[in-house]
């Protein structure tokens, strides 16, 4: 009898490693930045590179895990396939895929009704729940097109994006040429409250600047020789956005009072208008624009390519690995991901939205870096990257540390959508077991 393996047709490798780079940190590099640097300002105040560090060091830790294991295994599906691997229990493969499914599509959802937000409306009136959904049609559209076409247009959007970014750096420069601003503020934490507690409160907001390389192991098996270029791309992309996010935060609280930042909701756009250069505001929202656009294609393609993923492997029913033809793109794992992400638009606002990601990615960081420790004694014969066995051990607290900062309502929200996860996983089950014949 032959395989699943052998049944399916295989996805085409046309990642290379400058798109894999370009595909990591425009994902961590994404609509985030432009809000979340506010957000932090308030909680810490003008020491906004102290929980961005410690985020980064975080996101580290679980990186080099995800190194180890997408090299080792190189297929589609990413967390799904590591805790299959590891753990052996059907339930527990299909809750880390599914809370790393949700996580997908709750992002994609918050960023289609960002969107449509007031950023959309500096050029044009729509409301935002029926902007969400075309844009949302139009992402699946260049989803389908072939992961090559996406690949470039997120490398390009990427660009763009970070671009943006550049410019806030570089006027802050000329106003700091010009006697402008104070550096002073970058070393003051906000009044009356405990620097450490502070940094670690805030640095949950700064580590969701960073989720966003996890996508990537959904795409191991559409990269061109992945155990070489991977954690290359992976620990520059990290390290390309981390260097960027400081140069950003210490920009931002030379410019404006960390108070003011807290309360916008457009926090470089008001810096670069304190530098008093004039730049015009549609000039940002159209960056603004396409960082979330970039945002939203790379979660809708991590989703679709875990939902074949997991087909493949038995967790979701065989129809989602059907491909097209000449495209080789999983179309049916495209539509339906597409459908769900449109009806979470009308679920609930970008804020709780995107800290209920949070939490359902803590989950999968969670169970890929055990999985990474029980999976030592599973030896591949082809070559891959190894992380140093303390490093694992260390991204397991980090995300026990995070997840204990976060609130009850979002704990209440996760557990929800994890006991649906249980729900669908027994339906599945019951409707496997009435088909295969007894005795």
């Amino acid at each position: 009898m032959t395989t699943t393996e052998e049944k399916r047709p295989a996805l085409r490798r046309a990642i290379t490693g400058p798109l894999l780079y370009f595909f990591i940190l425009g994902d961590v590099l994404g609509a985030g930045v432009y809000a979340l640097i506010g957000v932090i300002a308030g909680e810490v105040g003008g020491a906004v590179w102290a929980p961005m560090l410690l985020a980064l060091g975080m996101a580290l830790l679980t990186a080099s895990s995800y190194a180890e294991l997408v090299t080792k295994y190189p297929k589609a599906g990413g967390a799904a396939v590591f805790a299959e691997r590891a753990f052996k229990r059907p339930i527990v493969s299909f809750l880390v895929g599914f809370s790393m499914l949700a996580a997908g599509l709750t992002s994609a959802a918050a960023l289609a009704l960002a969107f449509g937000g007031d950023y959309l409306g500096t050029f044009i009136d729509v409301p935002a729940p029926l902007a969400a959904v075309v844009f949302l049609a139009l992402v699946a559209l260049v989803n389908a097109r072939g992961i090559r076409e996406s690949m470039g247009a997120n490398t390009v959007m990427t660009i763009i994006e970070t671009s943006g970014l550049v410019i806030v750096i570089v006027l802050v420069a000329i106003l700091l040429g010009g006697g402008g601003g104070e550096p002073a503020r970058v070393l003051e934490f906000e009044p009356d409250v405990n620097p450490l507690v502070a940094t670690f409160g805030a640095a949950i907001i700064a580590f969701y600047s960073f989720v966003g390389f996890e996508v990537s192991a959904n795409v191991a098996e559409e990269m061109k020789n992945p155990a070489k270029i991977y954690p290359r791309a992976l620990f520059a992309a990290l390290s390309t956005a981390a260097f960027v996010y400081l140069l950003i935060g210490i920009a931002s609280t030379i410019t404006l009072p960390p108070a003011q930042l807290g309360e916008s909701s457009a926090p470089l756009l008001d810096v670069v208008r304190a530098t008093g250069v004039g730049l015009p505001p549609q000039v940002f929202s159209a960056i603004a624009l396409v960082a979330v656009a970039n945002g939203a294609l790379l979660a809708m393609i991590m989703a679709s390519r875990l939902t074949y993923g997991m087909a493949d492997s038995g967790l979701l029913p065989g129809v989602f690995t059907r491909v097209l033809p000449g495209r080789r793109t999983p179309w049916v794992a495209i539509v339906t991901t597409t459908a769900v992400a449109m009806l979470l638009t009308l679920s609930g606002g970008v804020e709780v939205l995107a800290e209920t990601v949070v939490l359902l990615l803590l989950f999968v960081f969670l169970s890929v870096n055990v999985a990474v420790l029980v999976l030592r004694k599973d030896h591949v014969e082809h070559e891959h990257f190894r992380t140093p066995r303390v490093l694992p051990y260390l991204a397991i607290v980090s995300c026990l540390v995070l997840l204990s900062q976060q609130s009850g309502e979002v704990w209440l929200r996760g557990l929800i959508l994890i006991a649906v996860g249980v729900a669908l996983y027994g339906i599945a089950a019951l409707a496997r077991s009435k088909r295969t014949p007894r005795g």
